[in-house]
């Protein structure tokens, strides 16, 4: 049974979604505040997150952060603010998938189940032998890992989406619209600084000597095998 943590300081929407969750058949826990959501994490790892932008204390963009930093658990970001800007923010500290309130509880649970689908996808044991390699790149695609001259990458789902798209043909240039589109869905369309900020972090993580996306001005991006 997934493990699903709800960050929520209003009682009410708390009460709902909890209750919601658990009649779809995940073992839900609710916390009100950034503190005990990461406290909660430490003792009890977590599948998805559901995480409100607006909490006392810690908001919600730095639990995010603080997640990111040492998880690639999924994370869901509930929040009032509805302006573009907040929507990449949320995005770019991390988030997986980002559904602004007031929202119906039949578009909550399918953007869960998609991400705990992910979960599910990266958690199983069993292997098909499809292996996809780009030099010394090699993605699981069953296992959903990647490992680099042998290193193993630690990814979020996102990214590691985003590798696999890139790597399925290298050389090719693919736009960033449709990088959004394929990744995140047509509802990002026009969000090109959310691919950026992906982009960034998988350079970080592929390191100088592995597989290298390289910008290609005024389209997108390509993945090139490394020297």
């Amino acid at each position: 049974m997934a493990q699903v943590l709800v960050v929520e300081d209003e009682v009410e929407l708390a009460r709902v979604v909890r209750d919601q969750l658990t009649a779809a058949g995940y073992d839900v826990s609710v916390v009100g505040d950034g503190m005990a959501a990461l406290r909660r994490l430490e003792q009890q790892p977590a599948d998805l997150v559901i995480l409100d932008w607006m909490l006392p204390g810690l908001d919600g963009l730095e639990v995010c952060r603080r997640i990111r930093a040492r998880s690639i658990t999924p994370i869901l970001m509930l929040t009032a603010r509805a302006a573009e800007l907040d929507r990449v923010l949320g995005l770019e500290v991390g988030a997986d998938d980002y559904l602004t309130k007031p929202f119906s509880m039949a578009e909550l649970l399918a953007r869960a189940r998609a991400l705990l689908r992910r979960v599910d996808l990266m958690t199983r044991h069993e292997s098909t032998g499809q292996t996809l390699t780009v030099g010394d790149l090699a993605i699981d695609i069953a296992g959903r890992t990647v490992q680099v001259e042998g290193r193993q990458l630690e990814l979020t789902p996102k990214e590691f989406d985003l590798l696999h798209l890139l790597s399925e043909q290298p050389g090719r240039a693919y736009s960033r619209e449709y990088l959004l589109q394929r990744i995140w869905g047509d509802e990002y369309l026009g969000f090109d600084r959310t691919v950026d900020t992906h982009v960034v972090r998988l350079r970080r993580k592929l390191g100088e000597s592995g597989p290298r996306i390289v910008t290609v001005w005024g389209v997108g991006y390509k993945l090139l095998a490394g020297s």
